[in-house]
Formats: C-alpha cells, structure tokens, sequence
C-alpha cells in the first residue's frame, strides 16, 4: 500500500470515479476532483444524493457508471470501505486510493489480498501536483 510505483501509475488513469463526490465546492472531494479534471482527468461522479457535479451525471452507484474507469477515489467514512472494495471486485476495478484522513486497514488488506492495487490517507490532488 502507498508504495511509490503504485501512487504514479494510478496518476497515469485517464477516468476517475469519484465516490461521494458533492457539489458544494468547499468539500474536499469537489476541490480535489475540480482540480483533476482541470488536470485532464475524465472525472464520473458517483453519489445517490446528486444529479450532476462537475458537467458530469452523477451515478448512484460504481455498478452505474456506463464505462470502466482507470481509479476509483474514494470520499466516504471508512466505514464504508469495505462495501465499495466488494463492488469494485465484483466490477473487476483494480485500483482504489481512499483520500487523506480515511483509513480502513482491514479493507485494505482484503483488496490487496484480492489483486487490488491500494493507496490510502494521501490526497490526490497532492500527490498528483508532487509528481509534476
């Protein structure tokens, strides 16, 4: 988990579904997905609770999401966690990063234990503007 190869080619995805992603711009997830996508990044919402963010659909769930991204991000408590790594393995996602401030060890280790590739409690956005 959070190992260097991993973190750049997770920057290298085209498509990123963001879970919980709101469209009140001083969340996190909207910053951090508004400055990806200025980035270059295609960015799929995915949260019941809104139409569209981002001149982008909203999606209800990862299963939704009429095409395969590359990453998913996730913005939930880690509670929920463990529900998203099941979804993405049975979607047949293989890369999860779960922002800075959400850690779920056991999830983790389960997805990686499932052939997920993991980055977790680091920020994106961060990342991505490190590796520049």
């Amino acid at each position: 988990m959070n190992e260097p190869d991993v973190i750049a080619r997770m920057l290298r995805a085209k498509t990123i579904a963001v879970i919980g992603l709101s469209d009140d711009p001083i969340k996190p997830s909207h910053f951090v997905s508004k400055y990806m996508q200025a980035a270059g990044y295609r960015i799929l919402p995915v949260n019941p609770a809104v139409q569209a963010v981002l001149g982008e659909r909203s999606y209800a769930s990862l299963a939704d999401v009429p095409e395969r991204p590359d990453l998913v991000n996730v913005f939930r408590l880690p509670r929920a966690i463990p529900g998203i790594v099941e979804e993405m393995l049975a979607l047949g996602l293989t890369q999860v990063w779960v922002q800075q401030g959400i850690v779920n060890e056991a999830a983790a280790t389960h997805a990686e234990a499932h052939g997920l590739a993991v980055v977790m409690d680091r920020c994106l956005m961060v990342e991505h503007r490190r590796q520049r």
